[in-house]
Order: C-alpha cells, then sequence, then structure tokens
C-alpha cells in the first residue's frame, strides 16, 4: 500500500476511537507498523481486550510503546477531549453497530452513536485536528431499490442503527459548513476479517457462520439465500480510512467502501465450507433456512467509483482472498 511509504515518511499522532474493535484494532495494527504514534479509545461495550492484546503480538515491542490506551466512553465529552488533545488524525470507529441491537434498544443506539459522534466532533474541532473520517454505514442507503449504491442517492432508513449513521453524516456536513471543520465518512459494506467477534446475538455472518461451521454445528440461511451483499476484507477498509485522513479535500464528504461486487448468501455459504475443506475441515451439513430479518435489505452492492478517483482507493482483496487470510485466524480461535 503506497499510503504506507508516506507515513513512514513521517510520523503522526492518531487517535482510533473503538480502538479494541474489529476494524479499530486492525487499524492501530497497520499504523503502529508504520511507525506511528497511536491513541486508541475504548470503553469495552463491544470491544475486548484480546484484540489489543493479540495486536500487541504482533508488533514490536518499540511500535508497541507508541501506543497510548485510554479506557474511556464516547458518551463522556471529557474523554473525547483528552483523546484527541495533540492528534493529527481522528479514525472515529467507536459505535453500536447491528440492525437488530438498534430495533431492540434504540435509546442506547441513539446514545452511542448520536450523542458520542457529536461529543467527538466537537473535541476534534477544538483541538484542530487535521482531518476527522469516521465509519459511515451502508445501511443508510436504506429502502432506495437501485444498484450499485451511489454516495448522493439513498431512501428512507429502514432501522434505528440506519438512522444514526445517517445523521452523522448530517452533523458532519453541518460542522463543515459551520464551523469549517471537515470530515470524511466512509460507508462501510459487510466488512469482515480477523478480530471480527464470532459470539454474541449480533455477530456478523461470516465469523458466525464460520465458528458454526468449524464446530460443525448447523448454519441458519435467513430468507431464501439469494440475498447478496458487498462483502469487504477489513484491509481494503484500513487503507481506505488511511487514504482519507491524507486525502487533499477541502470539505466533508462520504464515500463507498466495499468491494464493488454481490455475493449471494448461498454463495457465501459455499466459499467459507470450500475455505475449511482447503483447511482440511470438511462441513457437510447444508444450511437451513428460516424467514428473512427485520430491517435487512435484499440487495447491496456499493459504486467504489468516487473513492477511486478522489481518494486513490483501490482495494486489494476480493471476497475469497479474504476468508483464506482469515481463515487460520478463526480455525486458531476454536
Amino acid at each position: 500500500m503506497d499510503v504506507l511509504q508516506q507515513l513512514q515518511s513521517a510520523s503522526k499522532r492518531w487517535l482510533v476511537t473503538g480502538c479494541a474493535g474489529f476494524i479499530g484494532s486492525n487499524l492501530i495494527e497497520t499504523l503502529l507498523k508504520a511507525n506511528q504514534q497511536v491513541v486508541g479509545l475504548d470503553n469495552f461495550a463491544t470491544g475486548h481486550q484480546r484484540n489489543l492484546d493479540e495486536v500487541q503480538q504482533l508488533v514490536s515491542p518499540e511500535q508497541w510503546a507508541n501506543f497510548q490506551f485510554i479506557n474511556g466512553d464516547i458518551r463522556n465529552l471529557t474523554d473525547c477531549q483528552q483523546a484527541c488533545a495533540g492528534v493529527d488524525f481522528v479514525l472515529h470507529q467507536a459505535a453500536l453497530g447491528s440492525v437488530p441491537r438498534s430495533i431492540a434498544d434504540p435509546i442506547a443506539t441513539n446514545n452511542t452513536n448520536i450523542n458520542g459522534f457529536l461529543n467527538m466532533l466537537v473535541a476534534a474541532r477544538d483541538a484542530k485536528v487535521q482531518r476527522f473520517v469516521y465509519a459511515a454505514s451502508s445501511s443508510t442507503y436504506g429502502d432506495h431499490p437501485a444498484l450499485p449504491k451511489v454516495e448522493d442517492v439513498i431512501g428512507k432508513p429502514l432501522s434505528p442503527y440506519a438512522i444514526t449513521k445517517f445523521v452523522n453524516e448530517l452533523y458532519a456536513d453541518v460542522f463543515s459548513r459551520s464551523y469549517g471543520f471537515h470530515s470524511i465518512g466512509l460507508r462501510y459494506f459487510n466488512v469482515f476479517g480477523p478480530r471480527q467477534d464470532p459470539n454474541g446475538a449480533y455477530a456478523a455472518v461470516i465469523p458466525k457462520w464460520t465458528a458454526a461451521m468449524i464446530a460443525n454445528q448447523p448454519v441458519v440461511i435467513n430468507g431464501d439465500g439469494e440475498t447478496s451483499r458487498d462483502f469487504c476484507f477489513v484491509a481494503n477498509a484500513v487503507q481506505a480510512n488511511i487514504r482519507a485522513a491524507l486525502a487533499n479535500l477541502e470539505h466533508s464528504d462520504v464515500f463507498n467502501v466495499a468491494l464493488g461486487d454481490r455475493t449471494t448468501l448461498n454463495e457465501l455459504f459455499s466459499a467459507i465450507a470450500q475455505s475449511l475443506a482447503d483447511n482440511n475441515i470438511h462441513y457437510t451439513q447444508q444450511p437451513t433456512y428460516a424467514d428473512f430479518r427485520a430491517g435487512d435489505v435484499r440487495h447491496s452492492q456499493a459504486d467504489i467509483s468516487k473513492a477511486k478517483q478522489q481518494l486513490g482507493y483501490a482495494p486489494e482483496y476480493r471476497i475469497n482472498d479474504g476468508i483464506k487470510l482469515a481463515m487460520p485466524w478463526y480455525i486458531q480461535q476454536h
């Protein structure tokens, strides 16, 4: 990744919120390996200490010494201010993810994803950080039927989670207009990879199915299996974050972060089974099919041409590459 060479030449100070989470821990690993100074903020609501421990094992002692961890909460403005002090770039990943979780508890989702986001914007603005990059979401496209999804055409949100992510974009735009504080939202599409939690009620589909298949347990597909998603390996999302932070944009904007492809759930099931077979784990059960899930869209695919043109984003890993790279991690966790 050429942006990493750009980083090596000058050490900057980065804040990664949600650093103990899946994407956050992959970001700090990449940044520390590029000899950057990194501050991490997390309250372990959905993140895990084991993710930070794993990163520590993967970087050198000298690189780990460049990491400062703050056990804090984005819902607390003081924690946000402490974390933003002296920082060049903010990569804001902290959020309560999951559509079903937001339907079950919309207030908690709102408090973290909207109030917490606003705290971070204010703290970063006041600390005069150079760039604020935040995790937006493909859920913002809502019920708009057109494929592929283009940034400036969205529908009505289908869940409380989708509303919170859309409000993030509105706040970011208003901060750009009102204060000249510019930020970049990255609309993630189904990011997956190592350190994505396979446990819990709201686990994402790839880690959940992979863990079930390793344990030779049944896999349940919601709907008929022809629902499709644009699955994006985490290294692609890490690249997009770093490119967005270093981009020379003088306004706030949002970009799709994905592969620009579609994979059905039936195809995904076969791909995971094949990758396990390549690792001498043979899953012979057929999936069982259940009802469609509330708040889910039928098909999702991103147009990534804007991110390519304006950020230089170039996804390096296709879905099968990502599954192959992530599989040893999942097997090791079992």
